[in-house]
């Protein structure tokens, strides 16, 4: 397993915690659209059951981050 491919996601998903944080929505999304594309990436190119193991906690951070994005703009709304 890379780590390094891993370690990028983490700090991507740090960058959406704090917009979410600072109320700042629209940029909550695009970070998000852009882990989310990174990890698309990483599955198209992966077959080992880690790295599949360690896609599958992201994909799951990711669907509670855009419900919280959702709710954001809706109470900023």
């Amino acid at each position: 397993m890379d780590t390094g491919k891993f370690d990028e996601l983490k700090s991507g998903v740090q960058e959406i915690i704090d917009f979410i944080a600072n109320k700042n929505a629209k940029e909550a999304s695009n970070k998000l659209a852009e882990v989310s594309e990174e990890l698309d990436e990483i599955l198209d190119h992966t077959d080992e059951d880690e790295d599949l193991r360690e896609i599958s906690k992201f994909q799951v951070l990711l669907n509670q981050l855009q419900q919280k994005i959702v709710l954001l703009k809706a109470q900023l709304n």
